[in-house]
């Protein structure tokens, strides 16, 4: 079980002219999401959403695996990501993640 934190962001970072491959703060909100061995749905990402951050604690998990879409259910086959991890992600409005643990 992990305590999953979802950012969203209306566009990415730029600095100096230059794009960043991260989401341009202020973010627009954030949700927690606990994690188990079942899958667990994000609510719907907002009208202005387009890119996401997923950050990932540590132990008790090892990884957490994803799934994107409009009424997503995440398997242990989807989209793996590690624990202790930020990962970014272009999404569209009114999509929303599916997450579950993995092993």
């Amino acid at each position: 079980m992990a305590n999953v934190t979802l950012r969203e962001y209306a566009d990415i970072a730029v600095g100096f002219s230059k794009v960043i491959q991260a989401g341009a703060e202020p973010a627009l909100l954030d949700q927690q999401i606990v994690t188990s061995g079942a899958s667990a749905q994000s609510a719907a990402f907002g009208a202005n959403t387009r890119v996401i951050a997923i950050s990932i604690p540590g132990a008790p998990t090892t990884g957490i695996a994803c799934l994107f879409g409009a009424n997503p259910t995440a398997l242990a086959t989807s989209l793996r990501l590690p624990a202790n991890s930020i990962t970014f992600f272009g999404v569209k409005p009114g999509q929303r993640v599916a997450l579950i643990d993995v092993a």
